[in-house]
């Protein structure tokens, strides 16, 4: 048999302070020689909703490049991937944290973005990322089309038709279809059919749907939402990052919540899989416009291991 080679991996919850809670992501810390193909094919075998690679920055302004797969595709963007990545990072030292705030920059696919880990006493208890700057990419009105979304959730048409607040497409970074539903009830029940979920996001160029309610498990939380996006590989996401940031622009766009300056908002998703997750978004306004969108979360180490192909 031939060598093969062996490849240091991390694995870590976000979005979550416990283990077995948040969207997991293993990290690969030193991707450099891997060939497109392996990428995708170690981010397979890992069979996570997104697998990170980190490779030296091509900018001298940020740290590190993070390159971030699906099982089936590369994404240029993401929210967890990013924010588990910093946190192993900074866990191994690679980055180093020296205050009670360090504030580093990482280069992705669409460009340089600023992540922020809080810590004490040296231990990082949060990790934030400001993601670029929110798109509203038109609503969806036309009642065959809102037939199709509420088909597609398994959730009867006017489920989503009777809200006052429009269904529309938002992007922070990858465009996502945000629907809004009266009750707990109705999100917890969609049945997502993963051929017609694909065939409504390719319509309308979204990544995915996330569905929300203002009615939520937790009282410290804003909303309640669940995330789909089979059109990637993930039929459901426990904790999304990127949609969260949509969702929060949304929110604040649409007065869904109440607007100041600096709006703070915590996104309660997973429950359905068994994956509780506390999303904590922040959008910063002025002049009832939206300037930037920042998200962040916990993190805790789950996994520390080795691939060997």
């Amino acid at each position: 048999m031939p060598d093969r080679r062996a490849l240091k991996f991390y694995q870590a919850d976000v979005f979550s302070g416990e283990p077995f809670g948040g969207n997991p992501v293993a990290v690969f810390p030193d991707a450099g020689g891997l060939t497109d193909d392996e990428l995708q094919q170690i981010a397979r075998e890992m069979n996570l909703s997104e697998t990170v690679f980190v490779f030296p920055p091509t900018d001298q302004a940020a740290v590190v490049k993070l390159r971030i797969f699906t099982p089936t595709q590369e994404i240029p963007f993401a929210g967890h991937p990013v924010l588990g990545t910093f946190f192993i990072l900074a866990e191994l030292g690679i980055v180093p944290v020296k205050e009670s705030m360090t504030r580093v920059m990482q280069e992705c696919n669409i460009g340089l973005f600023s992540v922020e880990l809080h810590a004490e006493d040296g231990l990082v208890e949060r990790v934030v990322m400001t993601q670029p700057k929110p798109e509203f990419l038109g609503p969806v009105e036309e009642a065959e089309d809102l037939y199709k979304v509420a088909s597609a959730l398994g959730l009867a048409k006017h489920v989503i038709a009777d809200m006052k607040w429009p269904i529309e497409v938002v992007s922070t970074g990858l465009p996502v279809m945000i629907v809004p539903v009266r009750t707990l009830t109705a999100v917890r029940s969609i049945r997502p059919d993963a051929s017609a979920i694909t065939d409504v996001c390719r319509r309308f160029g979204a990544n995915g749907i996330m569905v929300f309610t203002t009615v939520t498990v937790e009282p410290t939380a804003t909303v309640h939402a669940r995330m789909f996006a089979p059109s990637i590989g993930i039929l459901e996401d426990p904790a999304t990052g990127s949609a969260s940031g949509a969702l929060g622009a949304y929110l604040v766009q649409n007065r869904v919540v109440e607007v100041t300056p600096t709006t703070e908002i915590v996104v309660e998703q997973g429950y359905e899989i068994e994956r509780p997750s506390q999303i904590f978004v922040q959008v910063e306004s002025e002049h009832e416009v939206i300037q930037t969108v920042k998200v962040g979360g916990q993190c805790v180490m789950v996994v520390e291991g080795v691939l060997k192909f």
